[in-house]
């Protein structure tokens, strides 16, 4: 029986802020910091101990993984990170307000851009400050890879072959796992895991700091699923 832990990252700086974040590095906020370092102790209340750990390669998603399994003891596990699981690339969006951007388009297009399963967001220009074309992060992917923009169906798309190369290994291995990164990287894992319908999806939310343990038979079925709270 191996465990799956998947952690959205606490409150950044731009949902503090009510801006479209997606590839664009923040940090997180005083209260995310306090997310991550509680997600770390509920980890430690209830004997979870991990044996490998993975996050995506920005800020936000990186030190809650450090906050949590500091604070549960387990700093020493080992730590790979990917860009595929960055949050998705939410275009021409990022680096938008949220609430300006539903005044400009109206609540249910934002809605839509924000929620739905295979509706793309305007694209990013490659001169935009807000696109990651010439971040030094990204310089080994053919340019072609990197993201003008994605809805949850290519987010999916883009983090099913770390699963299918890494993550699912490891659990067939009886390996516990764990995973800090973000909402829609995560919803995109859950669908997959919990076999969710395109239109289901779009209620899925993901709680900042709020672990979700998932355990899995030989056979990588789910035998339980549990969220820890205070």
């Amino acid at each position: 029986m191996s465990k799956l832990v998947l952690i959205r990252h606490g409150q950044s700086e731009w949902n503090l802020e009510n801006k479209f974040t997606g590839w664009i590095d923040v940090d997180l906020s005083e209260k995310g910091v306090e997310e991550a370092k509680n997600a770390g102790k509920l980890i430690k209340e209830h004997g979870l101990k991990f044996d490998q750990a993975y996050t995506s390669v920005l800020t936000r998603a990186i030190k809650t993984l450090h906050y949590a399994l500091a604070e549960s003891d387990q700093l020493w596990v080992p730590e790979t990170k990917s860009w595929r699981l960055n949050e998705r690339h939410y275009g021409g969006l990022q680096g938008l307000n949220k609430k300006a951007t539903a005044d400009k388009y109206g609540d249910e297009q934002v809605h839509i851009w924000r929620r739905s399963y295979d509706v793309l967001p305007p694209k990013i220009e490659d001169d935009s400050k807000y696109s990651q074309v010439q971040d030094r992060r990204y310089a080994d992917l053919d340019p072609h890879i990197i993201p003008r923009t994605e809805n949850l169906k290519v987010c999916l798309e883009r983090v099913m072959p770390f699963w299918e190369d890494h993550i699912a290994p490891d659990l067939l291995a009886g390996k516990n796992v764990i995973i800090a990164a973000h909402g829609n990287s995560l919803r995109a894992l859950t669908k997959y895991i919990e076999n969710i319908s395109d239109a289901d999806i779009m209620n899925l939310e993901m709680k900042t700091g709020e672990p979700v343990v998932y355990t899995f038979d030989e056979k990588l079925n789910v035998t339980n699923k549990e969220k820890l709270d205070d």
